[in-house]
């Protein structure tokens, strides 16, 4: 039972005053804990982020105290609903997050819950080490989510679950008595067992509990050995479960904590055991054109001693070559059109036993006539191609456009790997039955496939299926011998089958464990045992609604703006840390209403009611946009596909409707403007009158333009006067062709020497470069979210470069930001204008223009090669990342003979005008010392920063300076 709003707010006001972290009761707070990556959508009571074990342990004590339900969590990754519910949410994922001890002579380490997996193992790498379990969402989820799941992952069939790995943990029982569960001897146990108050009783009454009630154990515990599902009481007993794992037969409750959903205790410090890192792996992936087929196969390959078995199955392919980022990849790997395929991994220690091991695959599906065709991967980045791919399986199916999504109930589920191809034809069969297809992904090694039937849960037609359906995989899976949950937990969505899965008797047993730990029941209620029907408190649900956006944008392809919100579907893929470009101001901030989920949270609660509709507009909502840099990240790393950038845009046109447009806005659109008319004669006078101490005071006073930033400065000749004035001297015709050059506001006003590189470039390979115009591509309107201005200047541009691609001459940019405005931002600024889709096929960046050169002109421009510096360090633009990959501009400075290198920089911060504005200097520094600016520093006198963005190239100059280069730059020294 919740407490009353009054005994709530004397918790919270108790709390406020004894602990130091940060406490919320806002409703725009709130809503950002009230989903997970499930069907569910919970309001908390509040958010409590601590600072310190110290704050953990006052909100417990107290809670018990007031009687305030409470909900410990992490990234909120869950799928199956138990990272929601009505209670004070303590949000362990941003302050306590510190790796406390790595022992790699004993091979354990000691973290707080909020330690991000990915984050863990990067610092075990040097050891030789990592933690056994991988679940796929381990570059965003912590461990203290991972412990309280039972988690496990692709290499399930060599370290088994989390529990297996949990040797103690230090928390706080439901009463904010402290804890220390570690394995026991008999005599500490009897010692636990005498101390008083709550630890006695839990010592005494677990003990006893399984002494007395070894048999209902045995019994109703599955003989699967990949199981999560209750309570670890077969932990606890002789003789009556399977384990991958060797177990310490010692009395450990750390061992029930594990896989307890915080529903048992809270948990503040976790030691875990490690394991070695293989020395080599290699993968077969084993292409097959008919899914039965497929999982028929998978006891055959398990014959072969593998260390995963992993399914791709059609779905899921088919949606990765929507997804920009992930086609890439897709396409080193994957050959033909399979239906699917088996990413089937070997560990050794050499290349050559590695290379016997999937040889020996081949004959053995050979002399089984088993119709399938093996693609070897043998390099480590080719296999992480295909490890990527993987982990984002379940955000690819969930990418799929309208309200029919693949969803989240059933696909927990282990059958044994000999009834695999059985269970899942009976289950799509019974599916089928009622109107519903079905997706697959997953640990087809473990007999875990995961099944997403696909469902419209806006329609109570369909939410009435889900019920039946899970019953029907309980009652099918348990058939089997298999388990309910494998890896995902109960939570929500399966906690109301547990009774009739695991029997009544076991099922009492697991509801005295919760009384033992919970008496007042505030821990996490109502998963595990006790639980709602499935179907309550459903994100959508057949209620759901939403208003009607008059949208200037083009979301025709999501069915509308409402729609391209709820592409989110709470994966949380934008919480990650360690790599790639999203979300760079979570990354930044680690706040959830600063990722890309919180925006679409807080977006959609306005739309759907959650929120009052005129909330859509408000100044709350803005600054929940506000650290949005546009980055386009989402686009391409979201598996989703959310694309924040869009949503923004169409975000700033209603708001600043509502509101008026900031003069400083107004400015930083205007940019080609004051461009072309600062640079010139008067450069020299107004880049001194800008650089003056006094001005740059008077523009943060009165325009929030930092005095800390150097404007770009104006060309005393801009690039068009250069070449106009070449142009009157005899310039031969190309002999190789005409190559337009997409000269840009900033290339041709700031930096021309980087367009007078390009011309002197392309001019060595034979081409006759021709301009097209003064004019804008819109970007900067774009970014600002000014619409009229971004679509006159879209207008302007589509009509001078028309005449060249419908010539079929290529267009050619230098800056990523305008050059693929041309191929993404104008496809929904003019939608139905036929000269988008023409413009956008003859548009290039210049990497992509060289890589795509006849072989013989390759071979011609390297040869008159040299390395211009010892050492290349590559930043790529943003933009560049997201839409087209950073490949191509890696390959061609390869050419120039020097040794390149790319940092995995994510945004460098300044994003255009974003880093300028006062109020956003400090995160715009933070983002650039994250990764970029240590390794800037660290290159060695004589090497080279390379970056082909003006923004990246102003922000390494102000924050490090020191000056980066175009890679044109680079291309043109080479030549010399």
């Amino acid at each position: 039972m919740n407490p009353s709003a009054e005994k709530l707010t004397e918790y919270l006001e108790a709390l406020r005053k004894q602990a130091s972290g940060e406490l919320y009761r806002d409703d725009y707070t709130r809503i950002l804990y009230s989903t997970d990556a499930s069907l569910y959508q919970v309001m908390p009571l509040a958010v409590f982020i601590p600072h310190s074990s110290d704050d953990v342990h006052a909100a417990v004590e107290l809670a018990a105290q007031y009687q305030a339900p409470l909900l410990p969590r992490t990234a909120g990754s869950s799928l199956a609903g138990q990272a929601v519910n009505e209670a004070v949410v303590i949000d362990m994922s941003r302050r306590l997050d510190r790796i406390l001890e790595i022992n790699p002579e004993e091979k354990w380490v000691r973290v707080q819950p909020g330690v991000v997996l990915d984050h863990l193992n990067a610092e075990l790498r040097s050891y030789g080490l990592k933690f056994g379990p991988d679940p796929a969402s381990s570059n965003r989820a912590a461990l203290g989510g991972i412990v309280a799941n039972n988690s496990t992952g692709a290499h399930s069939i060599l370290y088994g679950m989390t529990a297996d790995h949990v040797l103690e943990c230090r928390g706080f029982l439901s009463d904010g008595t402290p804890f220390h569960f570690q394995p026991l001897s008999e005599a500490q146990l009897a010692f636990q067992q005498n101390q008083p108050g709550l630890i006695g009783d839990i010592h005494r009454g677990v003990a006893e509990l399984v002494r007395a009630q070894a048999e209902v154990i045995r019994a109703g515990t599955p003989h699967h050995w990949r199981r999560c599902g209750g309570y670890n009481l077969d932990r606890f007993i002789d003789r009556g479960a399977t384990f991958l794992w060797p177990q310490d037969e010692r009395f450990n409750l750390a061992k029930l904590v594990c896989g307890s959903e915080g529903t048992l205790a809270v948990m503040s410090e976790i030691k875990l055991n490690v394991v070695e890192l293989p020395r080599q792996s290699a993968l077969a992936l084993v292409h097959f054109d008919d899914l039965y087929e497929a999982l028929s196969a998978v006891p055959l390959i398990l014959e072969t001693d593998p260390s995963a078995i992993e399914l791709l199955d059609h779905l899921g392919l088919s949606k990765c070559r929507e997804v920009p980022e992930y086609a890439r990849l897709l396409k080193t790997f994957m050959e033909g059109d399979p239906h699917c395929i088996l990413i089937t991994e070997y560990y050794g220690d050499t290349e050559q036993e590695l290379k016997e091991r999937v040889e020996k695959l081949r004959r053995r599906l050979r002399s089984n006539k088993v119709p399938a065709h093996i693609v070897p991967a043998l390099h480590p980045e080719l296999q992480q191609n295909v490890w990527t791919v993987r982990k984002v399986g379940l955000g690819l199916l969930m990418s799929v456009k309208g309200d029919f999504k693949p969803v989240p109930f059933i696909e927990d589920a282990a059958a044994p790997p000999e009834h695999l191809a059985e269970y899942i034809s009976r289950i799509e069969s019974f599916c089928n039955d009622l109107g519903v297809r079905v997706a697959y992904y997953a640990h087809a090694s473990a007999g875990c496939l995961h099944v997403r039937p696909l469902m419209n849960t806006k329609l109570a037609a369909e939410v009435d299926k889900l019920p039946k359906i899970a019953q029907f995989a309980a009652e099918l899976v348990g058939e089997y011998r298999g388990a309910l949950s494998s890896e995902h937990g109960d939570g929500r969505c399966r906690s109301w089958l547990n009774e009739a899965f695991f029997g009544k008797e076991l099922y009492q047993l697991y509801r005295q464990v919760k009384y033992l730990f919970d008496p007042q029941n505030l821990l996490n209620p109502g998963n595990i045992v006790d639980a709602g029907p499935m179907t309550e408190n459903l994100r959508y649900g057949a209620s759901y609604q939403t208003v009607e956006i008059s949208s200037q944008l083009d979301f025709r392809a999501d069915q509308g703006f409402a729609r391209a919100v709820e592409m989110c579907n709470g994966a949380a893929v934008c919480r990650k840390l360690t790599a790639g470009v999203m979300c760079p101001s979570f990354m930044a901030v680690r706040e959830e209403e600063h990722s890309t989920r919180g925006r679409a949270n807080a977006l959609r609660a306005a739309l759907s009611g959650t929120l009052p509709e005129q909330e859509f507009t408000s100044k709350r909502m803005y600054q929940v946009m506000d650290l949005c840099i546009e980055c386009k990240a989402c686009k391409a790393e979201c598996p989703s596909s959310v694309d924040m950038a869009k949503i923004k845009f169409e975000f700033l046109i209603h708001y600043y409707r509502e509101h008026g447009v900031p003069l400083r806005t107004r400015l930083f659109a205007a940019t080609p403007v004051l461009s072309r008319f600062g640079a010139g004669p008067a450069a020299p006078f107004l880049n001194l009158l800008l650089g003056a101490a006094p001005v740059k005071w008077g523009m943060e006073k009165f325009l929030g333009i930092s005095r800390e930033r150097n404007l770009p400065r104006f060309a005393r000749q801009p690039f068009t006067q250069w070449f106009a004035r070449r142009r009157k001297e005899q310039i031969p015709k190309g002999t190789a062709g005409q190559v337009v050059l997409f000269h840009d506001t900033f290339n041709t006003y700031n930096d021309p020497h980087i367009s007078i590189a390009a011309v002197e470039l392309l001019e060595a390979l034979g081409y006759e470069v021709l301009l097209p115009g003064r004019f804008c591509c819109g970007r900067p309107a774009i970014s600002k979210g000014l619409l009229e201005p971004a679509r006159a200047a879209a207008d302007k541009t589509l009509a001078a470069f028309r005449p060249f691609a419908e010539a079929g001459i290529p267009i050619v940019g230098l800056e990523p930001g305008c050059l693929l405005s041309l191929r993404d931002d104008y496809r929904y600024l003019l939608p139905d204008d036929p000269r988008v889709e023409t413009v956008a096929g003859q548009s290039l960046l210049i990497e992509e223009f060289l890589t795509r050169l006849p072989g013989e002109q390759k071979e011609l421009l390297q040869k008159q090669m040299k390395p211009p510096a010892a050492e290349l360090l590559l930043h790529g633009h943003c933009h560049q990342k997201s839409l087209v990959g950073t490949a191509p501009m890696l390959q061609i400075l390869q050419w120039t003979g020097a040794a390149v290198s790319e940092v995995d920089s994510g945004c460098c911060g300044m994003a255009g005008a974003f880093g300028y504005e006062a109020e956003h200097l400090a995160i715009s520094k933070t983002m650039a010392e994250r990764r970029l600016l240590p390794a800037v520093r660290e290159v060695a006198p004589g090497g080279l920063i390379v970056a082909p963005g003006t923004s990246c190239r102003s922000q390494i100059a102000d924050l490090a300076g020191k000056r980066a280069y175009h890679p044109v730059e680079v291309l043109r020294m080479a030549l010399k």
